[in-house]
């Protein structure tokens, strides 16, 4: 049959029965006692502990209360998948408030794809109902603005306002570090996504 012929098939998002697969605990299904895929590194793992949380905003700044994020990263040395670190997680936002979090190491700079150093960073992908294909994004960390300033991600963003939309703020709340990252799915600060 000619090509011409052939229809598109039809899209389909994610949800609303992503978290089924993907997190069941969040979906009110039994899990394993040992699941914490929101927990990247073990209790050996080297590094300095840090939280990573935020929430997800949609194009009107409501908050998306039924994603769910991956993250990926290496650990504090710049390894990826070595010891008891993990270096992927994945996280629901909470149906209530739309925070998610991860409990992790701050990662090491890696070498780019050219050997060029990228600073620390994490990748995150982001999966809710209404999106037909899942975001890429990545997070960097405020107080790496040496390593920032080099990374050549970063650089290939260009403007200096697209760049803070990867950009997380550390806070420390009760004796822990944490990084904060806001994402907004479109509008203003519209965070920068990846067409990987």
């Amino acid at each position: 049959m000619p090509v011409d012929y052939l229809k598109e098939t039809p899209s389909q998002t994610a949800g609303p029965y992503v978290h089924i697969g993907l997190v069941p605990a969040a979906a009110g299904l039994p899990v394993r006692g040992q699941e914490r895929l929101d927990v990247l590194a073990g209790a050996d793992a080297e590094g300095e502990r840090i939280r990573i949380e935020g929430v997800i905003h949609d194009g009107a700044g409501d908050i998306v209360r039924d994603a769910v994020v991956e993250l990926w990263q290496a650990d504090s040395e710049g390894r990826h998948g070595a010891g008891s670190f993990a270096g992927w997680g994945r996280a629901a936002s909470d149906f209530e408030t739309g925070e998610w979090a991860f409990e992790t190491v701050k990662p090491g700079p890696t070498r780019f794809a050219d050997g060029r150093m990228q600073a620390p960073h994490v990748t995150l992908l982001l999966f809710a109902r209404g999106l037909n294909i899942h975001l890429h994004t990545r997070m960097y960390f405020a107080d790496e603005d040496k390593a920032n300033a080099d990374d050549p991600v970063l650089a290939a963003v260009g403007a200096p306002a697209l760049r803070e939309t990867l950009i997380a703020r550390r806070q420390t709340r009760g004796g822990e570090t944490v990084y904060r990252f806001e994402i907004r799915l479109q509008g203003d600060a519209e965070t920068v996504f990846f067409d990987i």
